[in-house]
């Protein structure tokens, strides 16, 4: 089953997830919506007289006030608190899980339409209370109805306090926020490298020079497009950039990926022929986003560095908390065997014709391996459990490789591993049995050689 994307971008779309406000407006407004239609039938039925059932009948206006009035008050009392108590236990557990965690509370949906939830009903509230007619005569106009259905709401909010609450304390429990991260990777993964249907058609492109020469072209003599304001690369718009080059006849080199921290005055891109770049300068500017922080969106890695942030934090003096570490690095070997069977893109767009019109830095898979061992080895090197567990997970990454290339970056790191435990760890019995985990890995790597050749 397809999202539905009301044909917002996905950097758009999880700028709109990253609010405390679009699920709260939306629940506002259908709450006005609502109080306009009992509103009317409340009307009709004071006009024609009608008798409604005595579960529903308030006849009383002054009881009305008094009820709206506490209804409303006490609505946005338990909201400020609840959620001034929440920020208050997420900011002390932002300390061991970075403060990504403060971020990671405001996209919840859970936790926006509980805020949405109580703020409908308060305004609610407040509309049906000002709704009733002037004085307290038995002939003062009262939305019975309205009322009914502001207890029910309120009925609601309970049933919805008490999810919160459940929520909230189930998604601060560490493995729950290491395995949030890690789906979050899982789907980065999957959106980024997704899985092909059959295998790739291999076509010729005879259009044009080829990567190798755009790229010695473009350095040396490509006109350099800078930066225009500093902050994290978030999204890069390929497909526009495709249409931009094409309509300008030039080539687009982007020489930095999503994630990378760009430097207002620094070369972002460069553009060949530069007898033309200045004509796709103006257009080059909407064709990508920088903002305060990575997201997720064109940045997998971001995830394996949140999952790695936590581990370190686990494994540091102020913490030593060993099996948080062990916990991540587990869930960073599950995401590299997703990676490590898809197929990696190079980074070269090209148009409709074949021509290559945007280069940039595609996906590296030593990248995304460098980056969920070297800072957890390092600093895990004295621990006996680190390594060996670092050991293991390499060997369950290596049964999803599809490539020898892909084999000799796990097994760098196997080598660094060993290398750091020989030098970091005192106890004997604690080096062999590393020595241990590492031959086995040598030998499911030759295993796994033989295989791929006899196939």
């Amino acid at each position: 089953m397809r999202a539905v994307t009301f044909g917002l971008s996905p950097w758009r779309r999880e700028a709109l997830r990253t609010t405390l406000w679009v699920v709260p407006v939306a629940l506002l407004l259908a709450a006005v919506a609502l109080f306009v239609v009992t509103y009317n039938v409340d009307y009709h039925v004071y006009n024609r007289g009608t008798v409604l059932p005595s579960w529903i009948r308030l006849e009383s206006a002054d009881g009305a006030r008094q009820l709206l009035s506490a209804l409303a008050a006490g609505v946005i009392t338990v909201l400020g608190v609840v959620f001034s108590v929440t920020i208050v236990a997420l900011t002390l557990a932002s300390q061991q899980f970075g403060p990504r965690m403060l971020r990671n509370f405001i996209r919840d949906f859970g936790t926006q339409a509980t805020l949405g939830t109580f703020v409908a009903t308060f305004v609610y509230s407040v509309l049906t209370l000002g709704a009733i007619g002037g004085g307290s005569t038995a002939q003062t106009f009262v939305p019975q109805i309205s009322v009914t259905v502001a207890l029910i709401l309120v009925l609601v909010n309970v049933l919805v306090l008490i999810y919160f609450i459940h929520h909230i304390t189930v998604s601060i429990q560490l493995p729950v926020v290491i395995s949030s991260i890690a789906g979050n990777l899982s789907r980065a993964i999957d959106v980024q490298f997704p899985v092909a249907s059959q295998p790739p058609a291999r076509r010729v492109f005879a259009t044009g020079r080829s990567a190798e020469q755009l790229r010695e072209l473009l350095a040396g003599e490509g006109f350099p497009v800078v930066a225009t304001k500093s902050g994290y690369l978030q999204f890069v718009g390929y497909e526009r950039l495709v249409r931009i080059a094409t309509k300008h006849d030039v080539v687009l080199q982007v020489m930095h990926r999503p994630g990378h921290f760009v430097t207002h005055g620094l070369p972002l891109a460069r553009v060949w022929p530069p007898s033309d770049a200045r004509e796709v300068l103006a257009s080059l500017e909407n064709a990508h986003i920088t903002g305060p922080h990575r997201t997720l969106d064109q940045d997998p890695v971001f995830a394996i560095d949140q999952l790695v942030e936590i581990a370190i934090r686990a494994l540091s003096p102020a913490v030593n908390d060993t099996f948080t570490a062990l916990t991540c690095i587990d869930w960073l070997a599950d995401g590299l065997c997703t990676a490590s069977e898809r197929d990696l893109p190079d980074g070269v767009h090209r148009d409709s014709a074949g021509a290559i019109r945007v280069i940039g830095l595609g996906p590296s898979y030593r990248r995304m391996v460098d980056r969920s061992y070297d800072k957890i080895r390092q600093a895990g090197a004295a621990m006996p459990a680190v390594a060996i567990r670092l050991m293991e997970s390499l060997g369950k990454v290596f049964a999803y490789t599809q490539s020898s290339e892909q084999r000799a970056v796990l097994l760098r790191q196997a080598d660094m591993i060993l290398r750091g435990s020989a030098a970091g760890i005192d106890e004997d019995e604690d080096r062999s049995e590393v020595r241990r985990r590492y031959d086995l890995l040598v030998t499911e790597l030759d295993r796994l050689d033989v295989s791929h050749r006899s196939t």
